[in-house]
């Protein structure tokens, strides 16, 4: 029974939006149903507020819900709540007009959208009940809202410019909107909206943890009788499709270690379980809760370019996006989780996320409490968990020294390194500078390709021998951050392979003042003949202090990239400059004093050229310090072939 039937035009800017919508290419349509089932979850919500709030309203709160109807044969979609509903005033300001939202901006946006993903605009601004015309081509809306006695229903067609709206006695509590689907693909089953599959789809991937059931009647076949008297019959049941459990919205005293295992499986996409469980809730101006996740195991292609990072991000429990970039920084993409926040709208494009003030602040936060509970479990007495997440995890924590200055604090606290110390154990910075002896004011490191490598080089001759620890950095990242990282703790980090080393105490420095003072006299023609000799390779030759048992090494200035570095960047298809570094040679080993001694008994031929044996030895000796730090040769062959002559000479 109905009555006061009117027939009214959309405003011109409705009309234009809905054209533009219901002729734009979306990629992705299955969003109509996710902001039906929204709006459906909105208006339960009230309805249960409203309740509270005026206890005279007559309503039967007892059973709220979402149900979903189908049928095929007339291929109808009906999407029915029992929450608050809507008035007849209500439904031409919200439904017959784009007045809340319409703007010249959202048309030009729509417009842009035809050829991008126009799907990413739907309830920005709150148009999600118009995306309904991207699958139907008439759109029926019953509605009653609680507390009166007549309902309201609403009509339009896709295309037209007019709806109809008129009064209906005997429409229940709540709103149902019909959608009469367009004709379907025969060939594309994707978007046939009375499949119970695709529904079941659509639900578990948008709004699996809406508060509320979501219901539908299903068909299934039921076996009866055993043998001959075996029958097959088919019944109409009805299941819910939601799972309805949004566990970051239960404190962790109420949720079982195997509720949130399960879960993180499930967002995570993973086998293994859960190191670490990080639930968050915020209050005050903007809200959100979150639910993250530390892996026991790193995915296979967290190094790859191809490896999707970031959490999911849900809007009063509606899945919004998955891998939000925005939310976590790129040294912490191992994180798995989820992120709900109540403030902003259902569906927001990458773009306006970056600029979004609130997920900045949510960013942050997130950011700030991985970070504390790495601390915890670097500081508790079971050391397990820590050492299994900076066996996974380490390498890739250590890029936010790079690019998070706000935490690199932080960072640096939590992070463990190998070092000179111990062989099996890792030291953190703090546990480096308690053992620092009285006069040391720098932290030790070298860099290279293996621990093997760096404990095999000359350089670390001094330091074993006044037992200065050394931190072994032996990660493709560490040759990146401690170019940028100044200091810890007030210390300095300082390379022992670049500059010059000074490990003596000043009694020490005037003990032996006089014997650098003499070597520095016996070696000063040999280092000039040297450098000239060798100007080709190095830039400078000169005595060293770091040697103990080695004839050379190479080292270079404070400043220079390291041999690994420029490896790295050359390997990345950066042109690097031609680099020197700088010669220094142990004055008591034998080969150089021998080499001094040649060369003062034929100075002058030397210099002339005339003496190719002491050449090709200088040549040997700048090849030999190549080696031991692990470098390569740029000519090889011709270092085999000298070294070879050399020893048949012996022989």
């Amino acid at each position: 029974m109905t009555e006061h039937v009117e027939q009214l035009e959309f405003r011109a800017e409705t009309h234009q939006l809905l054209e533009l919508m219901i002729h734009s290419v979306y990629s992705n349509k299955d969003t109509f149903l996710r902001e039906l089932i929204s709006n459906s979850s909105d208006a339960l919500d009230k309805l249960r507020l409203e309740s509270y709030r005026d206890k005279d309203l007559e309503v039967d709160t007892s059973d709220l819900h979402i149900e979903l109807a189908t049928d095929p044969e007339a291929r109808t979609l009906t999407v029915r709540d029992n929450g608050i509903g809507m008035s007849r005033a209500e439904v031409v300001d919200l439904i017959g007009t784009l007045a809340k939202s319409g703007t010249a901006e959202l048309r030009k946006q729509l417009a842009e959208a035809q050829s991008t993903d126009a799907g990413e605009l739907i309830g920005q601004f709150g148009i999600g009940f118009y995306s309904t015309f991207m699958v139907a081509d008439k759109v029926v809306l019953t509605t009653r809202k609680a507390g009166e006695t007549e309902g309201t229903r609403w009509e339009a067609t896709a295309g037209s410019s007019t709806y109809t709206i008129e009064t209906v006695a005997d429409a229940p509590q709540g709103t149902s909107v019909g959608l009469h689907l367009k004709p379907a693909d025969v060939d594309d089953h994707l978007y046939d909206y009375t499949l119970e599959w695709k529904l079941r789809e659509i639900v578990k991937k948008y709004s699996d943890f809406i508060a509320w059931p979501i219901r539908m009647q299903v068909e299934r076949t039921v076996t009866e009788g055993e043998g001959e008297e075996k029958t097959e019959k088919t019944v109409v049941e009805e299941q819910t499709l939601n799972s309805q459990k949004a566990l970051w919205t239960r404190p962790r005293s109420e949720v079982s270690d195997a509720e949130y295992t399960e879960f993180y499986k499930h967002v995570s996409h993973a086998w293994d379980d859960p190191l670490e469980i990080i639930p968050l809730k915020a209050e005050g101006t903007f809200e959100y809760q979150a639910l993250l996740f530390i892996p026991s195991t790193a995915p296979f292609d967290l190094f790859t370019r191809e490896h999707k990072r970031g959490v999911q991000l849900y809007v009063k429990r509606v899945f919004i996006m998955d891998n939000c970039e925005e939310l976590m920084p790129e040294y912490l993409r191992f994180v798995k989780g989820v992120v709900d926040a109540q403030d902003l709208s259902l569906n927001v494009s990458r773009e306006i996320l970056q600029q979004d003030r609130q997920i900045q602040m949510i960013r942050k936060r997130l950011v700030r409490k991985v970070l504390a509970t790495v601390k915890e479990l670097q500081g508790a007495e079971d050391q397990g968990k820590y050492q299994t997440f900076w066996r996974e995890f380490g390498r890739v924590l250590k890029e936010g020294l790079l690019n998070d200055q706000d935490n690199r604090e932080t960072l640096l606290g939590v992070s463990s390194f190998a070092s000179t110390h111990s062989e099996s154990e890792l030291t953190t910075l703090a546990q480096y500078v308690e053992r620092m002896p009285e006069g040391q004011d720098a932290i030790y490191y070298m860099t290279g390709e293996s621990r093997q490598q760096v404990e095999s080089s000359p350089h670390l001759e001094a330091f074993r021998a006044k037992e200065r620890e050394v931190l072994i950095l032996t990660d493709p990242v560490d040759e990146m951050w401690v170019g940028s990282v100044p200091e810890f703790d007030g210390k300095p980090f300082t390379s022992i392979a670049k500059g010059e080393v000074d490990l003596e105490t000043e009694e020490e420095k005037k003990a032996s003042e006089a014997l650098r003072e003499q070597q520095d006299k016996e070696f000063a023609e040999l280092l000039g003949w040297l450098g000239t000799t060798l100007s080709a390779q190095v830039k400078e030759v000169r005595l060293s202090s770091r040697l103990t048992s080695s004839p050379a090494c190479l080292v270079g200035d404070v400043f220079d990239f390291t041999p690994m570095l420029e490896r790295m960047y050359r390997a990345s298809g950066q042109e690097l400059p031609e680099s020197k570094r700088i010669l220094e040679l142990n004055p008591t080993h034998p080969l150089v004093t021998g080499l001094r001694d040649a060369y003062d008994t034929r100075r002058e031929d030397a210099d002339a050229g005339k003496v190719p044996e002491l050449a090709e030895t200088a040549e040997l000796l700048y090849g030999t310090a190549v080696l031991a730090e692990g470098g390569e040769l740029k000519d090889p062959a011709r270092f085999a072939h000298l070294l070879t002559d050399r020893l048949t000479r012996t022989v």
